[in-house]
């Protein structure tokens, strides 16, 4: 049998035991803590970069629709264009852009292109929008219809390269403008061609589409929020 000294030396030794324990758990638990609030920390620094980011890109298509207006608001009722929030120029005055089926420029679309274009570019290249932007788009776009074709699918495709043969002489004519030679190489690094066929077209209140509405051309300024958001969730 065990004295009483011993019975109390494992009772002592037990106690000693449990305590270590409790002290590493207690230990660990601080260490998980300060993980945790390590980590809250830098999702709320994330979090605000962000905000921070999106607040500054928000700021910058503000002023820039503000400044596309003022330059431009004489001009819009004549040309047939209008100018959203979210930095598209729409023409669509269809009889000014192309003969129906071609895509060749009209003499009426080259003479508001040559106007139109020089001023648009010297807006967007300013200093306080030039690094910012990470694409300028011309958009063509139709209606769903073509004349003789045997469905939908047909039209569409035919609609489509009739789109991107439309915004590749558009581009092509606005590089050979004589008052953006200073600023080609520029463009050619941010300026593309983009022919969407029947994709977007434009319905009324009561979803019919309007054909004159949709066969238009867009201008479309894309920033480089993304991108900046991009980067900062990288440094996660």
């Amino acid at each position: 049998m065990l004295s009483d000294d011993q019975k109390l030396g494992g009772i002592k030794e037990q106690e000693g035991h449990w305590v270590a324990v409790s002290d590493l758990m207690a230990g660990l638990m601080m260490v998980f803590l300060l993980i945790s609030v390590v980590f809250m920390i830098h999702v709320e620094w994330q979090r605000k970069k962000i905000a921070d980011v999106a607040i500054l890109y928000d700021t910058l298509r503000t002023q820039l629709y503000e400044d596309l207006q003022k330059e431009f608001a004489p001009d819009l009722p004549q040309w047939g264009a209008e100018i959203d929030e979210d930095l598209t120029f729409r023409f669509n005055k269809t009889d000014l852009l192309f003969a129906k089926g071609e895509s060749s420029l009209n003499p009426e679309f080259q003479a508001i292109l040559s106007d139109f274009f020089p001023r648009y570019l010297a807006i967007i290249t300013q200093p306080q929008y030039r690094d910012d932007i990470l694409e300028v788009r011309i958009e063509g776009h139709t209606s769903s219809g073509w004349l003789g074709a045997k469905d939908k699918d047909e039209a569409y495709i035919n609609n489509m390269a009739l789109s991107q043969a439309r915004t590749r002489s558009t581009l092509a004519y606005l590089l050979n403008l004589p008052r953006v030679q200073d600023e080609k190489t520029w463009l050619k690094t941010y300026l593309t061609a983009n022919g969407l066929s029947s994709a977007k077209v434009i319905r009324d209140e009561t979803g019919i589409e309007s054909g004159e509405r949709s066969r238009r051309v867009e201008f479309k300024v894309r920033t480089d929020a993304e991108g900046k958001i991009a980067t900062i969730l990288e440094d996660v």
